[in-house]
This record gives C-alpha cells, structure tokens and sequence, in this order.
C-alpha cells in the first residue's frame, strides 16, 4: 500500500485537485488551487481525504507509524503494561466473597465492586450507569480523550502489545514505520498464528468478566461437545478480535467507536488536548534557525505525521481522530533538541491557551459536572446501604376481589415476590401486624430460597368483615424476616363490603 500518510504536506497534500467550476473552494485553508474540469471528465478526484486510512481511490491505506521512544511513551507504556495485568487479573479478585466484577447474564446477576445487582435493581443500574457516564464526561471535559490514549483497551493492546509483534516480523523493531519488503507468506502466516493464539488468550479473559474463572477453567479442560454454546461464543469472539486487532485496527477508533464524535459536545476550550502552537510554529519552514529569525519554530520535518497512530497531521488543528497518545509530542520534542529549539512546539495544553487567554480550572463545566456526580453517586450510596438481603412485593390474585369464606368473615387472596439477595439459602416467615386477621399460606416450601433465586408465594388473608365497612377497603401491615432476623413491613390494602 502507499506509503501517503509520510508524504502528506502541511495542509495535508501537495498537489492541486480539479474541482468543478463554479463551486467555491477555500485555497487559503486547504491549499488546493481550482481548476476548471471538461464535462468529458468521467471521474472527480476527492478534494480531500474522507478518512485518514482511505486513499483518494477508496484503497484502504495501512498506516504503519514510526516510533518515537520519548518521555510520554515511556509513561504510557508503564500504564499499559499495569493495564494489561489489571484486566487479566480482575476476573479472579474476590470482594466479600463475591468477584470484583462478574456480568454474569445468563442469570441476570451483575456483580460490581463486590455487590450484587439484579434485574429487579432498575435503579440501582441506572445510578450505577449514570455515574458511569458522568464520571466520563467530567474527565474529558478537563483533560480531553486521556481515556482513549491512555486506558482504552484497544489503544493498550494495539499500540503495546500487537504493533511491537508487528515491527518484529517486518524487521522495524524499536523504529516503527513500513518495511523496506513485503512479509513473505510463511512469515504472514506465523504472526496470523501468533494473533490467534493471543486473541484467544484474550477471548478467554473476555469471557471471565461473564462466567468465572472456574467456569471457564472446567469448560478449558473439558470436551467443547459438553459445552458448545461457550465454545462458540469463544471461537467467536476469538475471530472478532483478530479482525480487529490484525486487520481493521486504527479504524475501530476513528469509525466504529462513537467516542470521538462525543467530544465535541463534552470538550470547550479549556480542556486539555494535545495540541500544536500555531502562533510560535508557524511560518513554517526547513532547516535550523538563526537569532532574530523571522521563520516559525517548526521545521515542517513531518514526524508529526508520520508516528501518527491515526495517520492525522496535529498541525490542523484540534480533530476527531486524535487520541491524544502524545506520539507527536515526543517526535517533535525530539527535533526541537536538536534544531536547539525549546520543546513544547506539540504538548498537552488547550485552546484559550494556546491563544494566550487566562486558564480557568473553576467554570460551568467543572462545577456542574462534579456536583452531578456526586449527586448521583451518593444516591447509589444510599440505595445500596438501605436495600435489604431480600426483595418482598405483594400483588393481588386476579379474580374477584373478596371472598365471602362464611358469615361475617372475608378472604383476598394474594401473591407474595421474593427474591433472596444474599450468598446463602434463606428461610422468610410472614406475620401480619396487624388489624387482626388470619394468614394462610398455600406453599410453605415456597419460603426456602436459594442464594439468588426467586419464588411466588400465593397466600390468603381472612378478617372480619366489619374491618373494611364504610370506604370498602383497610390497610394492613405484613412483617417478613429472614434467617437472620432482618425483618421489612409491606403495607397493602385488603377488600371487603362496604
């Protein structure tokens, strides 16, 4: 494939593209020179790349970026290396005797941070994704796409783990770049066997988060015709990933993953990005500078360019694509050294100022997005500490509303939900409290429950008749205890004659 990403000029071609008369171009911000174009012209070049891995043919463009071992990388390669054991280990951690985090769906069990949710949490789930989200938003709003750069899990295996296995088949371990020859066969299919065999290792990791490690071990040792379900699921996901990871890469980021285009409604011009000093880098111009000179700092090098996970020129500006991985940082600092120019030409900062404008930390964004957070934060706090071991609804029978057992004597009858939250099994006693009346349950067998399963309870109340004279109908209040001697009172109303 060309190799265009390293021949792209300032403003992002060198070359005048046709366009068609009388449609208005803007030279001064593309650099193209119009010209007029012959009906008998069968094809219209694009004046511009669509997508930073399309040629201007439709051809997939395969960015292979250099590498630029600078001060940054050094750090992201520390928390890639820390990320990578984190998200192999999580699966195995237990909190409380429950895992870290499980997304077991199958039985509808989300387990975080040690504590169980179940589809009955709707709110719960709902704070629980909503601080996600926020949490989300309040970072980028401050430091912009570190998330994307720094932590996302397709950034860390990609730029960490599959392009270094990448440089050591084409010979360009520790410089990057494209090979000088195309791969031959053999060794193309030894790192497709290489990819599988990691993508696995990953598939399986993926699938703990889901069902165990021990689960997952039993099905690893055992024959996939005893469990071909899990087997497929892996053998699926296996496949996603070496797509992802050995062919589609880079585009996951810049067409499949929604983020970027998030960002510009969660960004303003105070948030951090990486970012290029137009004011100090331009005119631009090659070779070194002598004192007083009018040239900018930038010796247009285009190494920028070319260790460019995205295949972007940072010079245009702030753009979606850009996952602030501070390659360019380090290139461009790197040249400043030795030019004898100060480093900071490409470096983390933000709009207002790189226009000059004073910083503010304290505005709407940080104010409103915190207190948002902690509102909703401290909310899931406050559920989760009050909700019971056990879940307990009643709902009427269908059918009548009242039975007339025997003179002066009324039944409803009812359906008792309960759901046993805890890790053991439960016994649950029901007790009415009153007004008097009698209880009656239809299975009491019902009342056992194992850890996390659920049963319906059918029960009848009786009372006097003489209790719901007047409005019909009277409160009644139901005690339930576990085991443990945690008890919750459920109000319902019971029926009668007026």
């Amino acid at each position: 494939m060309s190799e265009s990403t390293s021949q792209l000029g300032p403003t992002g071609d060198s070359n005048s593209i046709p366009t068609v008369s009388g449609v208005s171009s803007d030279t001064e911000s593309s650099g193209y020179v119009p010209r007029e174009v012959s009906p008998g012209d069968a094809l219209l070049p694009a004046p511009e790349h669509v997508l930073s891995t399309l040629e201007r043919d439709g051809r997939r463009r395969w960015i292979k970026p250099k590498l630029s071992m600078g001060l940054w990388w050094h750090r992201r390669r520390i928390v890639a290396y820390v990320l990578m054991v984190i998200f192999v280990v999580v699966p195995h951690i237990k909190v409380w005797g429950k895992p870290l985090i499980r997304l077991d769906i199958t039985a509808r069990q989300f387990t975080v941070f040690g504590h169980t949710f179940y589809p009955t949490d709707t709110l719960l789930l709902a704070l629980l994704m909503l601080s996600a989200f926020l949490t989300i938003v309040f970072v980028t709003a401050v430091t912009g796409r570190a998330w994307c750069g720094w932590a996302c899990p397709q950034t860390v295996y990609i730029e960490f783990l599959f392009r270094p296995i990448d440089r050591l088949f084409e010979g360009t371990a520790g410089k990057g770049g494209h090979p000088k020859k195309k791969l031959p066969l053999g060794l193309e299919l030894a790192r497709l066997a290489v990819y599988v065999f990691l993508n696995m290792f990953l598939a399986h990791t993926f699938l703990a988060f889901f069902v165990g490690p021990e689960k997952l071990s039993m099905w690893i040792w055992s024959s996939p015709s005893q469990h071909p379900v899990a087997f497929i699921v892996m053998a699926v996901t296996t496949g996603l990933l070496t797509y992802d990871f050995y062919f589609f890469r880079e585009q996951t980021c810049l067409i499949a993953c929604p983020y970027g285009r998030f960002q510009s409604v969660m960004l303003d011009r105070h948030s951090m990005i990486v970012a290029y000093d137009y004011a100090r880098g331009e005119p631009r111009e090659k070779g070194k500078r002598s004192a007083g000179d009018s040239k900018g700092h930038c010796v247009d090098c285009n190494q920028c360019v070319v260790v460019c996970p995205t295949g972007i020129d940072i010079r245009n500006g702030l753009q979606m694509e850009c996952i602030n991985c501070t390659q360019c940082i380090d290139a461009c600092d790197t040249v400043m050294d030795k030019v004898g120019l100060p480093q900071g030409l490409i470096r983390y900062s933000s709009q207002d100022a790189l226009a000059h404008k004073p910083k503010r930390l304290i505005r709407a964004r940080t104010i409103l997005y915190p207190l948002l957070l902690a509102g909703v934060v401290s909310g899931l706090v406050y559920a989760i500490s009050t909700k019971f071991g056990f879940d307990a609804r009643i709902v009427r029978e269908k059918g009548a509303p009242f039975t007339n057992v025997e003179r002066g004597v009324i039944s409803n009858s009812f359906r008792l939900k309960l759901v046993n939250r805890s890790d053991k099994p439960e016994h649950y006693t029901m007790t009415i409290v009153s007004p008097p009346a009698t209880l009656e349950v239809i299975d009491e067998s019902r009342l056992d429950l194992e850890p996390g399963s659920n049963s319906e309870v059918p029960f009848t109340v009786r009372f006097s008749s003489g209790q719901t004279l007047g409005v019909g109908n009277a409160p009644l209040v139901m005690e339930m205890a576990d085991s443990n001697g945690h008890t919750k009172r459920l109000e319902f109303k019971i029926l009668g004659p007026r």
